[in-house]
């Protein structure tokens, strides 16, 4: 899945600009640009035993693994971040659907046959899925994997066509979260109908931020942040204040946000229609399909979903950009420590009620199709 967060310098008078244009194998709009505060922002200095930035990059689930940690201890640091590469391999081998004997490949190849045993870290991801298609009427549902490859919008097969009507149709029929059973006494999951695909591109990536966020804390590091595709969790400050953040401009380019705001020990995730998609007779066409018609959802531009666990604002920026700006405010307002920014399709920005006095509009998003 494909979103912009940005990480504005101090003061915001100068800025350094990571373009990342990653192409990612799920369903997830997300996170190409990374501007880190340069406040001696230097993982490179040498001679100075005070904290300072430090950061490695990795690739990982086809995406780019970019952690930073303010320390002293480089050393330390470094080691912390092989242990969460480490992790992010297992995870792939668990939940990736290119990974032929994964356990998410095991549920899909028995779809109509019968329950497979899996363990418990997957059993209690797809327990949140379904929570989360709960909370969301279903717009949230990782068995869209049944649509993959229908519509065309990776680097290795887009090719700008609309997909034969009836072909939606009959596969959207195969989508259905309450035929994902989990079954924790007998330690099983089981898709009912033959046909249906489990994808966990929607929410694996969140929770994977929530392993490394983590593995970071048990090794004592309180300062960092975690940026993987379009989902980050930023700990503690940089420095002497809290990191600032920033949200893309959906029409703009690729470099300007609208808003900024000050975070510390949250996720912030972001859904958008601006990465992956194509345009065909002045109508843009992008990947986050809603499953009740199988088509691209409309309504909005971007969801950012702010809360304390990468896994849930993974998996609700999507539902949520899915149903749309009336009844996707409507669920954040309901939800405990879970807040919004959207970007309407008529270029409209709304905020949810907890981040009145803390977000801070920058400027009106760019207005075009």
């Amino acid at each position: 899945m494909d979103l912009y967060v940005i990480l504005l310098e101090k003061f915001w008078i100068s800025t350094k600009i990571y373009h990342y244009s990653l192409m990612v194998r799920s369903f997830k709009a997300l996170v190409l640009l990374l501007v880190i505060a340069a406040v001696p922002a230097c993982s490179e200095t040498s001679g100075s035993s005070g904290p300072r930035l430090v950061e490695r990059t990795f690739a990982s689930m086809g995406s780019e693994l970019k952690l930073k940690a303010w320390t002293a201890d480089e050393a330390a640091a470094g080691a912390a971040f092989e242990e969460v590469a480490n992790e992010f391999d297992r995870l792939e081998g668990l939940m990736s659907t290119w990974r032929e004997h994964s356990e998410i490949q095991e549920l899909n190849r028995a779809a109509g046959k019968n329950p497979v045993r899996v363990g418990t870290e997957l059993r209690s991801l797809l327990t949140t899925a379904n929570q989360v298609s709960e909370w969301t009427d279903g717009k949230f549902d990782v068995t869209f994997g049944v649509m993959s490859g229908l519509w065309k919008f990776d680097y290795q097969n887009k090719d700008d066509t609309i997909p034969d009507p009836a072909e939606v149709a009959r596969r959207r029929k195969l989508i259905n979260y309450r035929d994902l059973i989990v079954d924790e006494r007998a330690g099983t999951a089981f898709l009912r109908r033959d046909g249906m695909i489990a994808n966990l591109g929607g929410i694996g990536k969140g929770y994977a931020v929530d392993r490394a966020r983590e593995i970071l804390l048990k090794r004592g590091f309180h300062d960092f942040i975690i940026q993987f595709g379009g989902d980050m969790y930023v700990a503690g400050r940089e420095a002497d204040r809290p990191w600032r953040v920033g949200i893309q401009d959906p029409r703009g380019p690729k470099n300007r946000i609208f808003a900024s705001m000050e975070l510390s020990n949250s996720t912030f995730s972001t859904s958008g229609d601006y990465e992956r998609f194509f345009m065909k007779n002045g109508h843009r066409y992008h990947h986050i399909l809603d499953p009740a018609t199988g088509e691209p959802a409309t309504g909005c531009r971007s969801v950012t979903i702010i809360a304390s666990s990468a896994t849930i604002a993974d998996g609700l920026s999507k539902g949520i950009f899915i149903l749309g700006p009336e009844a996707g405010m409507a669920l954040v307002e309901r939800l405990p420590d879970v807040e919004a920014v959207m970007v309407t399709d008529k270029n409209k920005v709304l905020v949810s009620s907890g981040l009145k006095g803390r977000l801070m509009l920058l400027t009106p998003p760019t207005d075009a199709p």
